[in-house]
């Protein structure tokens, strides 16, 4: 049954009904079975998920099984040997493999003899330098990891482990060249350790294989340079195996270039393969015998060719039985039949149209393997392999470790189970004594710590009370919901066993807040009477002096108010204590949600002027019968009372009457100021340093900032702020000097200087104070050409600071974020001229081009991050003149979108590949066709940044593009080389 949470009484459905009865000894303990992790017997061991590493767990189940390579590894020499004794290996030292050779014995070793149903392989993995989170290339793996163990091996003494790869894996094929004018032939023979075969448009494995020796034409421009006839001739060329390994692995291409999205996906092809597989077919010399039997598939569960998962089927060399390896779990196929019927169920992502072909007997079909393993096909017995003396002992110690923890976590269940019986019994009798009998002493204690009693997976904390007091420090009536009443004989007992308080017994029940609690209740049920009432008496005028004044605001809400301020108060009673929560962070939060709401006004206080006083403003306020007050003040005992014959502030009359001679001032004051500096009012009246007035050889220069904020006081004086001082240190930098050349401020830097007229900055001087005076000095010989003239600055150019402020225009030109550049295809060295697609958020208009040069500065450019645009700021010295010169990085010498041509929106820290993917939607071009350059500067590191690059805001860059790779298997080299990590290994590919 259901608990009754507003019953004290009931202690029904609190969690008991677990304790009632019998109980299962497994409920006493969450520790699983230790013989779960116990190796089966006859059972392969497993290999434990490190994160993403189980394409590496596929292929060491795959190498383990390949019984050769085993003893090969077995017979390594290990440096374990060095420190071993003829008592055996220290027990004091942990045994730590040194090379890749020792990480492989000891791996091999735990999966031969170990009594763990699973090993942990993360040191193996550690020494390779894999990322457990990130899953890679298996196919990439595979041939890097046989190369590192190839050059691994190849230092050993011993030639059968020295020359084990080779013999197990490499075979030979010749690239033949025949000239089809001489008949010459040109032979280059290759090693191979796998064979890659497309599986594009083919159904069968022997297809795959025919395509991969098949015969290619050299014609036309691809024709070959014949040595023998010293000129290009047609000729052919094809793949000629000339022998195979005992273990020959077969790559499907399964993962190829997606040209139209510019990444890798997955071919969900049907290759059919047989369990037999002749290649006598397939060689040149047909002397040998060269009949070979599946022995591994490995498969890659998933749709992407990015994720998914990896097993691996692998038939015992010893016993001709198929088992599948999923990392910790290793499962038998029955018959001694390989058999994928499920895998292929897993990867459908939803109904297809492809259906699986049928497969005769001894062949299979698949369309998530992604590699074939076949064994040359002998009559020789197979390998009976010892584990070496060292590591067998070192198997040994991990076996004692597990037996070990088995015995640990066997003893720990076995007390647990102990404990729990225990607890059983004294359970049942306490809830027996638990409810309060009539007449008899009894606590209060809370329900959520008789639930956590109740449930054994959460030890019980001492008992704490302290959420349910009230400000008095006694039980709060609201409380009792969400209290039980026990008997005083189990709560001795709880306070003896857990401790805590404060108790709450009989006397603990708050009689002040239980009448609190009576009153507020009676006010709601009153509110909507006394509404009625005040809306009547408000209607009635009042005569005399007898009333009050109250705020039309408060009278059109105080109901509304009245009913929020009953509520506070039901929740401040609720949430009086200070250690409710025990969480001095919520306790923050309540203080700062109370000192938020005290800044609401309340009722009446719109009346009430800032020095607590009656306003002047009588439209905010209305005279209310004493009646009507006093219904009012039982709601809002602390309201303000102003009586109607109460005088208003007269501080606040006062500064009425200043605030109308203010403005009267400030109008007279704007008028005079405006004309007297006519010139500065009006833009077209100003001096140019473009073109310099004949009729002085001098002008002095303020800041814009000045000139706008002082007009925007001349054409609102009674809403802004006159402006008293000429601040030209913004201007200058820390030491002083100027931070213009006269040439930047004739262009890029006049929108933060304004010139002034000799006669109009004797008036400034007696208007404003000025703290630096920065005047332009013009010097000409007389009869000389104007433009030989020499200019002068006073205070002088500081150089440092000048440079200081060119490199960080620099540095934010190439820190820029969503910025527009343009890119421009090329044929032959001319731009193309072609339909372009929908651009990214960029407008070719002129007209619209023309409305955006013409916004306020700080707002000319949607696609260039301009910072701290509109900010009023009175200096720029050092770090605010570099915000200034931000807001002129572009103006109107933005770049003109041509027909044609396409604009992009890039970042800084966007690498030159991504930019070639957004290039690749733009034109359709793929990344490895494109070649990119800037101002004749080729862009070639596809890992550099565009900043790096010089690429800045509005750059042009030039697309030429080659012609497209026909050779789709060429395509994919390309990508995987690109994408592919094959450093990870420390080796390169072959």
């Amino acid at each position: 049954r259901r608990n009754c949470r507003g019953n004290p009484n009931c202690l029904v459905g609190i969690g008991e009904h677990v304790w009632l009865g019998e109980i299962d000894e497994n409920s006493f303990h969450n520790i699983d079975d230790p013989n779960c992790e116990r190796r089966k017997k006859n059972a392969f061991v497993g290999l434990t998920n490190l994160g993403a590493t189980c394409y590496v767990n596929t292929f060491l189940q795959m190498w383990f099984l390949n019984l050769e390579l085993r003893q090969a590894l077995y017979l390594c020499p290990s440096t374990c040997s060095e420190y071993m004794t003829g008592e055996g290996i220290p027990k004091d030292k942990d045994y730590e493999p040194q090379t890749i050779c020792e990480h492989l014995q000891y791996l091999f070793a735990l999966l031969q003899n170990s009594k763990r149903r699973y090993i942990d392989p993360s040191g193996f993995v550690k020494a390779l330098g894999l990322d457990t989170g990130q899953q890679q290339d298996a196919q990439e793996f595979s041939k890097l990891f046989m190369s590192l163990l190839e050059d691994t091996l190849s230092k050993q003494k011993n030639p059968d482990v020295r020359n084990i790869v080779q013999k197990q894996f490499c075979g030979e094929y010749a690239y033949v060249t025949v000239c089809n004018q001489c008949g010459r032939e040109s032979k280059l023979v290759s090693k191979f350790y796998e064979l890659e075969l497309n599986i594009q448009g083919h159904k069968q494995l022997t297809d795959c294989i025919t395509e991969f020796l098949k015969e290619e034409k050299l014609e036309g421009d691809n024709r070959y340079f014949c040595e023998t006839c010293q000129s290009k001739q047609n000729a052919t060329r094809k793949i000629r195996l000339l022998s195979l390994p005992c273990t020959l692995n077969l790559q499907l291409m399964r993962f190829v270039f997606d040209r139209q999205t510019g990444h890798k996906k997955k071919l969900n092809t049907y290759i059919g393969f047989s369990e037999l597989l002749d290649m006598e077919p397939f060689m040149e010399q047909k002397s040998d015998v060269y009949v070979y039997e599946l022995s591994a598939v490995l498969i890659h569960r998933g749709v992407s060719a990015y994720s998914g998962h990896y097993i691996a089927h692998v038939k015992d060399p010893q016993t001709g039985e198929w088992y599948k390896f999923n990392d910790e779990d290793i499962e038998k196929m029955e018959g001694k039949k390989l058999q994928l019927g499920i895998e292929e169920d897993l990867a459908e992502p939803s109904k297809s149209q492809t259906r699986k072909p049928k497969c005769g007997k001894g062949t299979h079909c698949s369309r998530n393997a992604y590699m074939l393993v076949y064994r040359l096909q002998t009559r020789e017995k197979s390998l009976t392999i010892e584990v070496p003396a060292f590591l067998q002992e070192l198997v040994e110690r991990d076996n004692c470790k597990f037996e070990e923890w088995c015995n640990e976590m066997a003893e720990m269940r076995k007390q647990s189970v102990a404990r729990g019986k225990i607890k059983h019994e004294e359970v049942k009798e306490l809830y027996k004594r638990l409810p309060a009998e009539a007449g008899s002493p009894y606590d209060f204690i809370s329900l959520e710590w008789l639930q956590k009693w109740l449930d054994e997976s959460t030890p019980p904390k001492p008992i704490d009370n302290t959420a349910c007091l009230c400000s008095h420090g006694k039980l709060h009536p609201d409380k009792i919901s969400i209290m039980k009443r026990i008997s005083e004989y189990v709560a001795d007992f709880f306070y003896r066993r857990y401790g805590g308080g404060p108790r709450l017994n009989v006397k603990a029940l708050c009689k002040d807040c239980v009448v609190e609690r009576c009153r507020i209740l009676r006010l709601k049920n009153q509110l909507n009477e006394d509404y009625k009432t005040v809306t009547n008496l408000l209607k009635i005028t009042v005569k005399g002096n007898d009333g009050f004044w109250v705020g039309k605001a408060s009278l059109r809400s105080w109901r509304q108010l009245a009913l929020e301020q009953l509520n506070e108060q039901d929740e401040d009673a609720e949430h009086s204590n200070g250690k409710m929560n025990g969480n001095a962070q919520n306790k923050d939060e309540s203080n700062e949600e109370k000192r938020e709401e005290e800044e609401e006004l309340n009722f009446n206080e719109d009346i009430v002027c800032p020095h607590g006083d009656l306003c002047i403003s009588e439209n905010e306020r209305r005279v209310v019968s004493k009646e009507a007050w006093e219904k009012l003040k039982q709601y809002f005992p602390k309201a303000p009372e102003f009586p109607n014959n109460k005088e208003c502030c007269s501080q606040c009359k006062i500064l009425e009457r200043e605030g109308e001679e203010n403005e009267a001032l400030h109008k007279m004051m704007a008028s005079e100021q405006k004309t007297s500096l006519q010139n500065l009012f009006h833009d077209k009246c100003r001096p140019c340093l473009g073109s310099w007035p004949q009729e002085t050889d001098e002008l002095y220069i303020v800041s814009q900032f000045f000139v706008e904020e002082w007009r925007k006081f001349v054409r609102r004086p009674t809403r802004c702020s006159p402006v008293s001082s000429v601040g030209n240190s913004a201007l200058l930098c820390p030491h002083g000097g100027l931070m213009f050349t006269y040439a930047s401020m004739t262009k890029e830097d006049s929108k933060l200087i304004a010139l002034i007229w000799p006669s109009e900055w004797e008036r400034i001087q007696k208007l404003f104070v000025v703290d630096h005076v920065i005047k332009i000095t013009r010097t000409q010989a007389d009869g000389a050409d104007p433009e030989s003239a020499l200019y002068a600055s006073e205070p002088q150019l500081c150089p440092e600071c000048r440079e200081g402020l060119l490199c960080q225009q620099q540095r934010d030109l190439r820190e820029y974020t969503q910025a527009t550049i343009y890119i421009h295809k090329v044929v032959d060295n001319k731009k193309v001229m072609k339909d372009a697609a929908p651009e990214l958020n960029v407008s070719s208009s002129e007209a619209e081009e023309e409305r955006e040069e013409n916004k306020p500065e700080g707002e000319q450019d949607p696609d260039f991050n301009q910072t701290n645009g509109g900010a009023k700021r009175q200096k720029i010295s050092h770090q605010s003149y570099i915000t200034y010169q931000k807001q002129g990085i572009r103006r109107s010498t933005r770049h003109r979108k041509v027909r044609g041509e396409k604009a992009l929106l890039v970042s800084a820290n966007q690498t030159l590949k991504e930019l070639k993917i957004q290039i690749m939607h733009a034109f359709s071009v793929a990344p490895f066709d494109q070649n990119l350059s800037i101002d004749g500067k080729i862009l070639s590191d596809d890992t550099a940044t565009l900043g790096s690059l010089g690429v800045i805001p509005e750059s042009v860059i030039l697309l030429k593009a080659d012609e497209p790779i026909a050779d789709y298997a060429a395509m994919d080299d390309v990508m995987q080389g690109e994408e592919g990590d094959p450093g990870t290994l420390g080796v390169q590919g072959r």
